[in-house]
Protein backbone atom coordinates (compact mmCIF):
# COMPACT_ATOMS: atom_id res chain seq x y z
CA UNK A 1 0.00 0.00 0.00
CA UNK A 2 1.13 3.78 -0.61
CA UNK A 3 0.15 6.64 1.38
CA UNK A 4 -2.37 9.64 0.73
CA UNK A 5 -1.41 13.30 2.09
CA UNK A 6 -1.75 13.05 5.77
CA UNK A 7 -0.09 9.82 5.87
CA UNK A 8 -3.06 7.72 5.12
CA UNK A 9 -2.81 3.93 3.77
CA UNK A 10 -3.85 4.08 -0.24
CA UNK A 11 -4.96 0.48 -1.25
CA UNK A 12 -2.41 -0.43 -4.80
CA UNK A 13 -5.73 -0.69 -7.05
CA UNK A 14 -6.23 3.10 -5.96
CA UNK A 15 -2.91 4.27 -6.27
CA UNK A 16 -2.58 2.93 -9.95
CA UNK A 17 -5.94 4.50 -10.49
CA UNK A 18 -4.29 7.62 -9.34
CA UNK A 19 -1.26 7.63 -11.41
CA UNK A 20 -3.59 7.04 -14.33
CA UNK A 21 -5.67 9.54 -13.76
CA UNK A 22 -2.65 12.11 -13.22
CA UNK A 23 -1.16 10.80 -16.67
CA UNK A 24 -4.27 11.52 -18.32
CA UNK A 25 -4.56 14.93 -17.60
CA UNK A 26 -7.06 14.88 -14.85
CA UNK A 27 -7.11 17.79 -12.46
CA UNK A 28 -7.55 17.31 -8.93
CA UNK A 29 -9.34 20.42 -8.82
CA UNK A 30 -11.68 20.25 -11.28
CA UNK A 31 -15.52 20.06 -9.85
CA UNK A 32 -17.57 18.72 -12.52
CA UNK A 33 -16.72 16.31 -15.17
CA UNK A 34 -18.06 16.40 -19.37
CA UNK A 35 -21.11 15.54 -20.20
CA UNK A 36 -20.76 13.91 -23.25
CA UNK A 37 -24.28 12.55 -24.28
CA UNK A 38 -26.94 15.14 -25.10
CA UNK A 39 -30.03 14.36 -24.37
CA UNK A 40 -31.25 14.33 -27.74
CA UNK A 41 -28.70 11.24 -28.06
CA UNK A 42 -29.36 9.51 -24.47
CA UNK A 43 -32.81 7.92 -25.36
CA UNK A 44 -31.35 6.31 -28.76
CA UNK A 45 -28.36 5.01 -26.67
CA UNK A 46 -29.89 3.80 -24.17
CA UNK A 47 -32.61 2.01 -26.59
CA UNK A 48 -30.04 0.38 -28.45
CA UNK A 49 -27.91 -0.93 -25.78
CA UNK A 50 -28.06 -4.54 -24.16
CA UNK A 51 -28.20 -3.10 -20.19
CA UNK A 52 -31.88 -1.34 -21.52
CA UNK A 53 -33.17 -5.21 -21.25
CA UNK A 54 -32.10 -5.57 -17.50
CA UNK A 55 -32.38 -1.63 -16.33
CA UNK A 56 -35.72 -2.09 -14.49
CA UNK A 57 -34.70 -4.94 -13.06
CA UNK A 58 -31.60 -3.34 -11.48
CA UNK A 59 -34.07 -0.33 -10.09
CA UNK A 60 -36.90 -2.76 -8.94
CA UNK A 61 -33.38 -5.04 -6.84
CA UNK A 62 -31.46 -1.57 -6.23
CA UNK A 63 -33.60 1.38 -6.39
CA UNK A 64 -35.71 1.64 -3.15
CA UNK A 65 -32.73 0.43 -1.37
CA UNK A 66 -30.56 3.60 -2.49
CA UNK A 67 -33.69 5.95 -2.27
CA UNK A 68 -34.18 5.10 1.32
CA UNK A 69 -30.38 5.56 1.96
CA UNK A 70 -29.87 8.69 0.53
CA UNK A 71 -27.60 7.36 -2.37
CA UNK A 72 -27.89 7.37 -5.96
CA UNK A 73 -28.02 4.05 -8.45
CA UNK A 74 -25.95 4.63 -12.00
CA UNK A 75 -25.91 2.15 -14.59
CA UNK A 76 -22.96 3.21 -17.47
CA UNK A 77 -22.16 1.78 -20.78
CA UNK A 78 -18.13 0.31 -21.39
CA UNK A 79 -17.22 3.55 -22.40
CA UNK A 80 -17.86 5.12 -18.69
CA UNK A 81 -20.87 7.33 -20.28
CA UNK A 82 -23.91 7.07 -17.53
CA UNK A 83 -26.89 6.31 -19.25
CA UNK A 84 -29.15 6.35 -16.60
CA UNK A 85 -29.15 7.73 -12.74
CA UNK A 86 -31.85 7.19 -10.47
CA UNK A 87 -32.69 7.83 -6.65
CA UNK A 88 -34.47 9.89 -4.45
CA UNK A 89 -34.76 14.02 -5.65
CA UNK A 90 -32.86 15.30 -2.61
CA UNK A 91 -29.84 12.74 -3.84
CA UNK A 92 -29.95 13.86 -7.35
CA UNK A 93 -29.86 17.11 -6.47
CA UNK A 94 -26.56 16.49 -4.67
CA UNK A 95 -25.07 14.14 -7.45
CA UNK A 96 -25.47 17.23 -9.60
CA UNK A 97 -22.72 19.03 -8.08
CA UNK A 98 -20.57 16.72 -8.79
CA UNK A 99 -21.83 16.34 -12.42
CA UNK A 100 -22.80 12.63 -11.69
CA UNK A 101 -25.65 12.87 -13.69
CA UNK A 102 -27.23 11.15 -17.18
CA UNK A 103 -25.11 11.63 -20.04
CA UNK A 104 -21.81 12.40 -18.36
CA UNK A 105 -18.95 10.45 -18.52
CA UNK A 106 -17.27 9.09 -15.47
CA UNK A 107 -14.06 6.91 -16.94
CA UNK A 108 -10.46 7.34 -14.75
CA UNK A 109 -8.79 9.62 -17.44
CA UNK A 110 -12.01 12.07 -17.63
CA UNK A 111 -13.11 11.92 -13.80
CA UNK A 112 -9.95 10.93 -12.24
CA UNK A 113 -10.41 7.72 -9.47
CA UNK A 114 -13.98 6.39 -9.28
CA UNK A 115 -15.62 2.78 -8.27
CA UNK A 116 -17.37 2.88 -11.22
CA UNK A 117 -14.32 4.75 -13.58
CA UNK A 118 -11.98 1.83 -11.86
CA UNK A 119 -14.35 -1.25 -12.64
CA UNK A 120 -14.14 -0.47 -15.84
CA UNK A 121 -10.58 -0.03 -16.37
CA UNK A 122 -9.97 -3.52 -14.25
CA UNK A 123 -13.03 -5.34 -15.15
CA UNK A 124 -13.79 -6.36 -11.17
CA UNK A 125 -15.17 -4.80 -8.69
CA UNK A 126 -14.60 -1.96 -7.13
CA UNK A 127 -14.92 0.53 -3.86
CA UNK A 128 -13.67 3.63 -3.62
CA UNK A 129 -14.09 5.98 -0.05
CA UNK A 130 -14.25 9.43 0.57
CA UNK A 131 -10.23 10.41 -0.11
CA UNK A 132 -9.38 8.28 -2.44
CA UNK A 133 -10.98 9.86 -4.56
CA UNK A 134 -9.00 11.45 -7.03
CA UNK A 135 -11.10 14.70 -6.93
CA UNK A 136 -11.09 17.10 -3.71
CA UNK A 137 -15.11 17.93 -4.98
CA UNK A 138 -16.78 13.90 -5.15
CA UNK A 139 -14.08 13.56 -1.82
CA UNK A 140 -17.47 13.55 0.25
CA UNK A 141 -19.06 10.81 -1.41
CA UNK A 142 -18.39 7.00 -1.32
CA UNK A 143 -18.93 4.62 -4.12
CA UNK A 144 -19.40 0.65 -5.02
CA UNK A 145 -19.37 -1.00 -8.84
CA UNK A 146 -19.34 -4.39 -10.34
CA UNK A 147 -19.01 -4.58 -14.30
CA UNK A 148 -21.72 -6.30 -16.39
CA UNK A 149 -20.36 -9.17 -18.85
CA UNK A 150 -22.48 -10.20 -21.42
CA UNK A 151 -23.24 -14.33 -21.03
CA UNK A 152 -22.54 -15.32 -23.95
CA UNK A 153 -19.09 -13.38 -25.13
CA UNK A 154 -17.63 -12.24 -21.60
CA UNK A 155 -17.81 -8.75 -23.42
CA UNK A 156 -18.22 -5.60 -21.07
CA UNK A 157 -21.33 -4.67 -21.33
CA UNK A 158 -21.19 -1.55 -18.80
CA UNK A 159 -21.18 -1.06 -14.99
CA UNK A 160 -23.92 -0.70 -12.42
CA UNK A 161 -22.87 1.94 -9.21
CA UNK A 162 -24.29 3.40 -6.22
CA UNK A 163 -22.69 6.01 -4.57
CA UNK A 164 -23.98 7.63 -1.71
CA UNK A 165 -22.36 7.66 1.96
CA UNK A 166 -19.82 5.72 4.03
CA UNK A 167 -22.67 2.80 3.65
CA UNK A 168 -22.17 2.65 0.42
CA UNK A 169 -18.56 0.97 1.04
CA UNK A 170 -19.36 -2.11 3.57
CA UNK A 171 -18.97 -5.31 2.77
CA UNK A 172 -22.99 -5.71 2.74
CA UNK A 173 -23.22 -3.07 -0.04
CA UNK A 174 -20.56 -4.54 -2.55
CA UNK A 175 -22.30 -8.06 -2.37
CA UNK A 176 -25.37 -6.38 -2.76
CA UNK A 177 -24.12 -4.59 -5.62
CA UNK A 178 -22.64 -7.71 -7.12
CA UNK A 179 -25.46 -9.70 -6.39
CA UNK A 180 -27.31 -7.33 -8.49
CA UNK A 181 -24.87 -7.42 -11.19
CA UNK A 182 -25.11 -11.35 -11.46
CA UNK A 183 -28.65 -11.48 -12.07
CA UNK A 184 -28.93 -8.66 -14.97
CA UNK A 185 -25.91 -11.25 -16.45
CA UNK A 186 -28.63 -14.24 -15.82
CA UNK A 187 -31.43 -12.50 -16.98
CA UNK A 188 -29.50 -11.59 -20.26
CA UNK A 189 -28.91 -15.11 -20.54
CA UNK A 190 -32.33 -16.26 -20.40
CA UNK A 191 -34.07 -13.41 -22.55
CA UNK A 192 -30.86 -14.77 -25.44
CA UNK A 193 -32.07 -18.18 -24.79
CA UNK A 194 -35.66 -17.06 -26.03
CA UNK A 195 -34.17 -15.66 -29.40
CA UNK A 196 -32.93 -17.66 -32.18
CA UNK A 197 -29.31 -18.08 -31.52
CA UNK A 198 -26.42 -17.99 -33.42
CA UNK A 199 -24.63 -20.86 -31.38
CA UNK A 200 -27.79 -23.19 -31.93
CA UNK A 201 -27.97 -22.60 -35.56
CA UNK A 202 -24.31 -23.54 -35.96
CA UNK A 203 -24.03 -25.94 -33.09
CA UNK A 204 -21.02 -26.07 -30.70
CA UNK A 205 -19.23 -22.81 -29.72
CA UNK A 206 -15.65 -22.24 -27.67
CA UNK A 207 -14.76 -19.42 -25.67
CA UNK A 208 -11.10 -19.76 -24.42
CA UNK A 209 -9.59 -17.56 -22.09
CA UNK A 210 -5.49 -17.08 -21.76
CA UNK A 211 -4.45 -14.21 -21.06
CA UNK A 212 -3.03 -13.73 -17.95
CA UNK A 213 -3.61 -17.44 -16.71
CA UNK A 214 -1.24 -20.80 -17.23
CA UNK A 215 -4.39 -22.62 -17.34
CA UNK A 216 -7.05 -21.73 -19.77
CA UNK A 217 -10.13 -21.02 -18.53
CA UNK A 218 -12.34 -22.83 -21.35
CA UNK A 219 -16.68 -22.05 -21.85
CA UNK A 220 -18.84 -24.87 -23.72
CA UNK A 221 -21.59 -23.66 -25.72
CA UNK A 222 -23.64 -26.92 -26.63
CA UNK A 223 -26.00 -24.51 -29.17
CA UNK A 224 -28.87 -25.65 -27.12
CA UNK A 225 -28.29 -23.47 -24.11
CA UNK A 226 -26.38 -25.85 -22.05
CA UNK A 227 -22.97 -23.94 -21.20
CA UNK A 228 -20.22 -25.88 -19.07
CA UNK A 229 -16.98 -23.97 -17.92
CA UNK A 230 -13.32 -26.57 -17.42
CA UNK A 231 -10.13 -25.17 -16.41
CA UNK A 232 -7.78 -27.14 -18.37
CA UNK A 233 -4.12 -28.00 -18.02
CA UNK A 234 -1.01 -26.10 -19.01
CA UNK A 235 -0.45 -28.88 -21.96
CA UNK A 236 -4.07 -28.89 -22.69
CA UNK A 237 -4.22 -25.59 -22.64
CA UNK A 238 -1.23 -25.39 -25.21
CA UNK A 239 -2.91 -27.70 -27.45
CA UNK A 240 -6.53 -26.15 -27.51
CA UNK A 241 -4.94 -22.10 -27.62
CA UNK A 242 -2.88 -24.02 -30.89
CA UNK A 243 -5.91 -25.56 -32.27
CA UNK A 244 -7.99 -22.34 -32.17
CA UNK A 245 -5.36 -20.52 -33.84
CA UNK A 246 -5.02 -22.74 -36.89
CA UNK A 247 -8.76 -23.45 -37.63
CA UNK A 248 -7.82 -25.75 -41.10
CA UNK A 249 -6.23 -28.21 -38.31
CA UNK A 250 -3.03 -29.67 -38.26
CA UNK A 251 -1.36 -32.87 -38.86
CA UNK A 252 -0.24 -34.75 -35.86
CA UNK A 253 3.35 -34.38 -36.74
CA UNK A 254 2.71 -30.09 -37.27
CA UNK A 255 0.81 -29.83 -33.69
CA UNK A 256 4.05 -31.64 -32.07
CA UNK A 257 6.36 -28.92 -33.93
CA UNK A 258 4.23 -26.50 -32.27
CA UNK A 259 3.86 -27.77 -28.67
CA UNK A 260 7.31 -29.75 -28.39
CA UNK A 261 10.68 -27.90 -27.44
CA UNK A 262 12.34 -30.78 -28.60
CA UNK A 263 11.07 -34.00 -30.36
CA UNK A 264 7.82 -34.75 -28.74
CA UNK A 265 7.38 -38.35 -29.23
CA UNK A 266 4.22 -38.78 -31.29
CA UNK A 267 2.17 -41.47 -28.31
CA UNK A 268 2.69 -38.74 -25.98
CA UNK A 269 0.76 -36.86 -28.38
CA UNK A 270 -1.82 -39.16 -28.81
CA UNK A 271 -2.27 -39.77 -25.48
CA UNK A 272 -2.84 -35.86 -24.71
CA UNK A 273 -5.25 -35.46 -27.40
CA UNK A 274 -7.42 -38.28 -26.21
CA UNK A 275 -7.62 -37.10 -22.67
CA UNK A 276 -8.37 -33.83 -24.30
CA UNK A 277 -10.86 -35.65 -26.26
CA UNK A 278 -12.84 -36.94 -23.16
CA UNK A 279 -13.11 -33.34 -21.62
CA UNK A 280 -14.46 -31.49 -24.50
CA UNK A 281 -16.31 -34.68 -26.27
CA UNK A 282 -15.99 -36.56 -29.34
CA UNK A 283 -17.76 -34.12 -31.13
CA UNK A 284 -15.86 -31.19 -30.55
CA UNK A 285 -12.16 -32.73 -31.14
CA UNK A 286 -11.82 -34.21 -34.57
CA UNK A 287 -8.48 -35.73 -36.12
CA UNK A 288 -7.61 -36.24 -39.48
CA UNK A 289 -6.76 -33.27 -39.08
CA UNK A 290 -6.65 -32.42 -35.98
CA UNK A 291 -9.35 -29.52 -35.53
CA UNK A 292 -11.87 -27.92 -33.76
CA UNK A 293 -15.50 -28.58 -34.68
CA UNK A 294 -17.23 -25.50 -32.95
CA UNK A 295 -17.22 -21.56 -33.44
CA UNK A 296 -14.04 -20.46 -31.62
CA UNK A 297 -14.26 -16.93 -29.58
CA UNK A 298 -11.37 -16.14 -27.22
CA UNK A 299 -10.04 -12.84 -25.67
CA UNK A 300 -6.64 -13.04 -27.43
CA UNK A 301 -8.88 -12.80 -30.78
CA UNK A 302 -10.57 -10.11 -28.87
CA UNK A 303 -7.80 -7.89 -28.43
CA UNK A 304 -6.53 -8.36 -31.82
CA UNK A 305 -9.50 -7.53 -33.64
CA UNK A 306 -9.81 -4.37 -31.05
CA UNK A 307 -6.69 -3.42 -32.11
CA UNK A 308 -7.77 -4.16 -36.03
CA UNK A 309 -10.72 -1.71 -35.43
CA UNK A 310 -8.14 1.19 -33.94
CA UNK A 311 -9.61 0.54 -30.06
CA UNK A 312 -6.45 0.67 -28.43
CA UNK A 313 -8.55 1.34 -25.15
CA UNK A 314 -10.80 -1.43 -25.69
CA UNK A 315 -7.54 -3.91 -26.32
CA UNK A 316 -6.34 -2.47 -23.35
CA UNK A 317 -8.95 -3.28 -21.18
CA UNK A 318 -9.13 -6.86 -22.85
CA UNK A 319 -6.01 -7.87 -21.86
CA UNK A 320 -5.31 -9.61 -18.79
CA UNK A 321 -1.66 -10.28 -19.46
CA UNK A 322 0.79 -12.58 -21.79
CA UNK A 323 -0.72 -15.41 -23.39
CA UNK A 324 0.05 -18.62 -20.71
CA UNK A 325 2.78 -16.91 -19.43
CA UNK A 326 4.68 -19.72 -18.44
CA UNK A 327 4.60 -21.73 -21.72
CA UNK A 328 7.85 -22.57 -23.23
CA UNK A 329 6.01 -24.17 -26.49
CA UNK A 330 7.56 -22.89 -29.23
CA UNK A 331 3.82 -21.61 -30.90
CA UNK A 332 2.41 -20.77 -28.46
CA UNK A 333 5.94 -18.44 -27.78
CA UNK A 334 5.00 -17.36 -30.88
CA UNK A 335 1.22 -16.43 -30.61
CA UNK A 336 2.51 -14.54 -27.51
CA UNK A 337 4.92 -12.50 -28.76
CA UNK A 338 3.23 -11.54 -31.72
CA UNK A 339 -0.23 -10.27 -29.73
CA UNK A 340 2.35 -8.44 -27.33
CA UNK A 341 4.26 -6.92 -29.69
CA UNK A 342 0.97 -5.64 -31.66
CA UNK A 343 -0.27 -3.95 -28.45
CA UNK A 344 3.25 -2.82 -27.13
CA UNK A 345 3.87 -0.94 -30.90
CA UNK A 346 0.36 0.43 -30.97
CA UNK A 347 1.10 1.67 -27.51
CA UNK A 348 4.28 3.28 -28.14
CA UNK A 349 2.39 5.23 -31.30
CA UNK A 350 -0.33 5.88 -29.17
CA UNK A 351 0.80 9.39 -27.07
CA UNK A 352 -1.74 8.36 -24.72
CA UNK A 353 0.14 8.22 -20.97
CA UNK A 354 -2.53 6.71 -18.92
CA UNK A 355 -2.28 3.39 -21.26
CA UNK A 356 1.54 3.64 -21.10
CA UNK A 357 0.94 3.82 -17.33
CA UNK A 358 -1.12 0.62 -17.25
CA UNK A 359 1.37 -1.19 -19.41
CA UNK A 360 4.72 0.17 -17.07
CA UNK A 361 3.02 -0.37 -13.57
CA UNK A 362 2.18 -4.10 -15.00
CA UNK A 363 4.21 -7.18 -14.48
CA UNK A 364 5.28 -7.58 -18.01
CA UNK A 365 5.74 -4.32 -18.59
CA UNK A 366 7.46 -2.97 -15.89
CA UNK A 367 10.92 -2.88 -17.36
CA UNK A 368 9.88 -1.35 -20.08
CA UNK A 369 12.59 1.13 -20.64
CA UNK A 370 10.99 2.66 -23.99
CA UNK A 371 7.55 2.79 -22.84
CA UNK A 372 8.50 4.32 -19.65
CA UNK A 373 10.78 7.23 -22.27
CA UNK A 374 7.07 7.03 -24.56
CA UNK A 375 5.36 7.63 -21.35
CA UNK A 376 7.85 10.91 -19.99
CA UNK A 377 7.22 12.58 -23.49
CA UNK A 378 3.34 11.78 -23.46
CA UNK A 379 2.96 13.48 -19.84
CA UNK A 380 4.71 16.69 -20.55
CA UNK A 381 7.16 18.74 -18.19
CA UNK A 382 4.40 20.31 -16.01
CA UNK A 383 2.69 16.21 -15.01
CA UNK A 384 2.50 15.64 -11.37
CA UNK A 385 3.63 12.28 -12.59
CA UNK A 386 6.82 13.20 -14.11
CA UNK A 387 8.73 12.73 -10.62
CA UNK A 388 7.14 8.95 -10.78
CA UNK A 389 8.15 8.33 -14.27
CA UNK A 390 11.81 9.60 -14.47
CA UNK A 391 12.20 7.84 -10.95
CA UNK A 392 11.84 4.51 -13.18
CA UNK A 393 13.87 5.78 -15.67
CA UNK A 394 16.74 6.28 -13.28
CA UNK A 395 15.97 3.11 -11.73
CA UNK A 396 16.83 1.07 -15.44
CA UNK A 397 19.78 3.15 -16.04
CA UNK A 398 21.52 2.12 -12.84
CA UNK A 399 20.17 -1.82 -13.51
CA UNK A 400 21.15 -1.85 -17.26
CA UNK A 401 24.06 0.12 -16.55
Amino acid sequence: MTEQSGGEAMRADVAESWQRSAAAGVRSDAVEVPVLVSDADLRSMREAHPLNRVFPLLDDVLGQAVRECDAVMAVGDASGNLLWVCGASSSLRKAESIGFVEGSNWDERLAGTNAPGLALATGAPATVTRREHFRSSVQPWSCAAVPIHDPGTSQLLGVLDITGGDQVVVPQTLAMVRAAARLAEAELARTQLTRPQVSSQHGLRLMIEALGRSESLVSVDDGRGSVSTLRLSPRHSEILTLLAASPSGMSGDELSVLLYEDDGASSTLRAELNRLRGLLGDQLLLSRPYRLAAGVSSDWLAVEAQLAAGDLRGAMRSYRGPMLPRSNAPGIVRLRDSLAHSLRHALLRSNEPDLMSTWTRSAWGRDDYEMWLAQRAAVGRTSPVLPLIEGQIARLDAELG
